[in-house]
Parts: structure tokens; C-alpha cells; sequence
């Protein structure tokens, strides 16, 4: 709709050019300039469906992602990404890694390790990752985007965060904080 306004703008310019430029002898009127409020345009445009981005200066890929549902223990909750290139390649080794077994588990029927194409003049794949958490408080999905270079490869990794339930987001300190002979702070683990 940009583009048409755009578009209708020139052409209002050029047909007050080209009556002026016919030769009559009575003066041609200025062409009238409109403006168009933008803010009406974009008033309707959504806004991003992910809840997070990471892209680098330098980095070959920038990874979005959004959470399907809402994260229980033991359930599968999927995570909807879109991996865009942001260097002139056409495949994608997407790989995914959990950092704590103990946090959870990517579901049985998801490939650790997916090789995507990128569509002809599209530079972003959109791919989902199906994870069980196996408990509360705050886990992690790592999700790395490869692809081969002259010189070797080239990847980009980022941490989906996921909170699931009401756990805890502040890790439990562990042991008494106590000072040491120089007075620096520190923490001293005991047996219970």
C-alpha cells in the first residue's frame, strides 16, 4: 500500500509536468502535493511474532523465536523459529543441544540436527523444535545455525530461554558467605 501512495505521488507530479511542458498558452496549475498521515497506514501493520531476536554484528545468521503454548512438566511445548541469512548462502545446518539433561529432553520424534534450503529470493527457513521439560523454574534450548564457508564454517548460537510453572528464577545459594584473611567475600561450602 506504501508502494501504490508512492506510486500515486509520482504520478501526480509527472501529470502536472507534462500539461505544463503541452505548450498552452494558459498557465498549467501547480500540481498539488499531498501528503498522507503515515501513521494511518501503519496503524494496522502487526507487530513482530517473536519473542526474541539475536542478531551480531558480523554474525552469518540472526535466529527468532517464539513459544507455542504454555510450558508444563512432562508435556511437549514447541518452539517456532525462524532462522534468516544474512550472508549470501543456500543451505542451513540447524542444530539443537540441551545444556542441563536434567531440565529436559527434546521429544522423541525431533531430529537433533536438521539441514535446511533456503528458497529461492527468500533469505530465512522457518522450523519447529519440539522439547519436554522435565522441570519448573527457568531451562534453555540451545539452537546453533551452520553453514560451510571457503574457509571452514560459519555459525551463529543462541539460548531460548523457557519458563515453565511458577519455579524459581533465582538460582538457590549454596554453603555460608563468609570473608577470607584479605577480607575478600566469599562462599564457604559445608557438608549439609
Amino acid at each position: 500500500m506504501v508502494k501504490t501512495m508512492k506510486n500515486l505521488k509520482i504520478m501526480v507530479l509527472v501529470s502536472g509536468l507534462l500539461l505544463a511542458a503541452c505548450g498552452n498558452d494558459a498557465a498549467a496549475p501547480a500540481a498539488e502535493v499531498v501528503e498522507i498521515d503515515k501513521s494511518a497506514i501503519t496503524a494496522g501493520k502487526p507487530t513482530s511474532q517473536f519473542d526474541g531476536t539475536v542478531t551480531k554484528i558480523g554474525s552469518p545468521f540472526s535466529i527468532s523465536y517464539k513459544i507455542i503454548g504454555t510450558p508444563v512438566v512432562g508435556s511437549p511445548v514447541t518452539i517456532e523459529l525462524r532462522i534468516t541469512s544474512l550472508f549470501a548462502t543456500q543451505r542451513a545446518e540447524i542444530s539443537y543441544s540441551i545444556p542441563d539433561d536434567s531440565s529436559m529432553v527434546l521429544h522423541e520424534a525431533q531430529p537433533q540436527t536438521v539441514a535446511e534450503e533456503f528458497v529461492e529470493l527468500e533469505s530465512w527457513v522457518d522450523q519447529r523444535v519440539t522439547v519436554v521439560p522435565m522441570r519448573e523454574g527457568r531451562i534453555y534450548l540451545n539452537v546453533a545455525a551452520s553453514a560451510p564457508t571457503n574457509d571452514g564454517r560459519t555459525m551463529t548460537m543462541m539460548a531460548v530461554p523457557i519458563q515453565v510453572g511458577e519455579g524459581s528464577r533465582v538460582l538457590d545459594e549454596q554453603g555460608e558467605l563468609s570473608t577470607d584473611e584479605d577480607g575478600e567475600a566469599i562462599r564457604v561450602l559445608t557438608n549439609d
